[in-house]
């Protein structure tokens, strides 16, 4: 007998006819790729639900009963604890779901401050319900936005003068295997980050998350290509391409910056 594939609607269908009818479960929404309307056959279900404070662990057993009802649990992989402490986290693989269509899960408390609903850095999530509306998009200030951002700048500034010698260091040893590493981890992460401040700061922080969508097909491609090490000598010339870009960048930015505070005082 041939087995029946799950769909990602038949998963989120049983979830909301599961989990509405909870008293303790106050809203249950979509985010990810479909508050950002970028579904496609390799998307995960990135599902947020809101509990009492005191019924997390209830949320994740009636999501795994909904779950286990479609489909044995074949694998949970629990995160762990996260930088927000109202917040856990689970994944899950079914027996009868593709390979790629795991089920993120993320239970909040009803008292958390933080349900990443902001549509500027999450989209517009999809609400499967919202029980008497308890549940509410929140806005970021702009000001202390300006100020976490130029704080952020500064720290990526003074990391970089401090450690984006260490991959020079290596490549003279011939240490190719900890150049490259140190390469990605200092030279190029700050190199992308500073890039996405300057494209779409609301994301700086999502490393190459959604990348491809936000920035310039000509930004991707040089990217991609400082990303690509063949060898030492490649890495060499690269890793001093990268480092003189972000200087460029981080230059930029800086003045970005030091304009709207004139124009502010003005």
């Amino acid at each position: 007998m041939k087995r029946v594939e799950l769909t990602r609607r038949m998963i989120i269908d049983a979830l909301v006819s599961a989990l509405e009818p909870l008293s303790y479960v106050h809203a249950l929404w979509e985010g990810g790729a479909a508050a950002f309307n970028r579904i496609d056959e390799w998307s995960d279900i990135d599902v947020y639900m809101v509990v009492d404070d005191e019924r997390v662990d209830d949320g994740f057993s009636a999501v795994e009963k909904a779950l286990a009802s479609l489909s044995p649990i074949k694998e949970k992989y629990e995160t762990g604890k996260l930088p927000w402490p109202d917040v856990h986290q689970a994944f899950y693989r079914l027996e009868a779901t593709g390979d790629y269509l795991l089920i993120d899960l993320a239970v909040l408390t009803l008292s958390s401050p933080e349900k990443f609903l902001d549509p500027k850095i999450h989209g517009n999530n999809v609400f499967h319900f919202n029980k008497a509306g308890k549940v509410q998009c929140s806005t970021m200030d702009p000001g202390e936005f300006a100020k976490k951002l130029s704080k952020r700048l500064k720290r990526l500034r003074a990391r970089f003068d401090m450690f984006n010698i260490f991959i020079q260091k290596e490549i003279n040893r011939g240490n190719s295997l900890q150049a490259i590493d140190l390469y990605h981890g200092i030279t190029l992460a700050s190199l992308l980050e500073v890039t996405r401040i300057r494209y779409n700061p609301f994301h700086h922080n999502f490393r190459t998350h959604y990348a491809n969508h936000e920035l310039p097909t000509d930004v991707i491609r040089k990217l991609e290509r400082l990303y690509f090490v063949k060898d030492l000598a490649d890495l060499q010339g690269k890793y001093e391409e990268a480092s003189t870009r972000f200087m460029e960048l981080m230059k930029c930015l800086q003045q970005e910056e030091k304009g709207k505070t004139v124009e502010g005082d003005l």
